[in-house]
């Protein structure tokens, strides 16, 4: 079985029965999602890519924010997949957010959408989930188009928090096959400097999350205060 074919397996039986209450109990701890959807910002007929979609809850709020952009979602898991698509006809939005399958870290994933390159990328809790997060950020960068921006929100290394809340958290999150990327930062930096793009990362509530952007050049970018 090949890498992908075993991911994609291990997530489907990871959501199988999760995806029917995830958004429910995910709010309360997936923080700065909204966050990262306020600031696309995605100018008028922009192509909105978000790599590891879910069950389309970020794509259908994105989408309500930005009704002047149209948003695309690949994950693996179809089971993820299949509520994400119910999520998004029962808000009336299958006109304006399409679904494919496929590995986040394979640029090919975006293929069945027949476009070229995407105004925004994002990433949303998902490269802490993805075996092979490195790739899955570099396919996004091979996807964005010249003045394009990639967001990232993701669990962060719990830096100003009790050591035992981070152990705790840790401990729970692995049970979910979820890792936190200590090195994220320096692989966004070697992203944004190989591609010739700027870069931010700020921690959020205490380093409990990051947020980070890739964009085309140093002004404009944003930094949320750290909380």
């Amino acid at each position: 079985m090949s890498v992908t074919a075993e991911t994609a397996q291990l997530m489907d039986a990871v959501y199988r029965n999760q995806r029917h209450v995830y958004d429910l109990t995910r709010k309360y701890y997936l923080l700065g999602r909204d966050l990262l959807i306020d600031r696309l910002e995605p100018p008028f007929g922009a192509n909105v890519l978000e790599l590891g979609c879910g069950t389309g809850r970020n794509l259908i709020e994105a989408a309500n924010r930005f009704p002047n952009a149209h948003f695309f979602g690949v994950d693996i898991s179809q089971e993820m997949l299949d509520t994400a698509q119910r999520n998004i006809d029962k808000a009336g939005l299958s006109n304006r957010i399409r679904l494919a399958r496929g590995d986040a870290s394979d640029p090919a994933a975006a293929d069945p959408f027949r476009i070229t390159s995407f105004d925004r990328v994002f990433y949303s809790y998902t490269l802490s989930m993805i075996p092979v997060w490195r790739e899955a950020l570099q396919a996004g960068a091979a996807r964005l188009a010249p003045d394009g921006r990639i967001s990232v929100v993701d669990f962060g290394q719990q830096e100003r928090l009790p050591a035992s809340f981070k152990a705790l958290l840790f401990a729970w999150l692995r049970g979910f096959h979820v890792t936190p990327r200590a090195d994220l930062e320096t692989v966004l930096s070697e992203i944004a400097e190989k591609s010739g793009r700027s870069q931010s990362f700020t921690p959020l509530y205490r380093g409990y999350a990051h947020y980070a952007e890739i964009g085309p050049s140093p002004e404009g970018l944003y930094s949320p205060a750290t909380k």
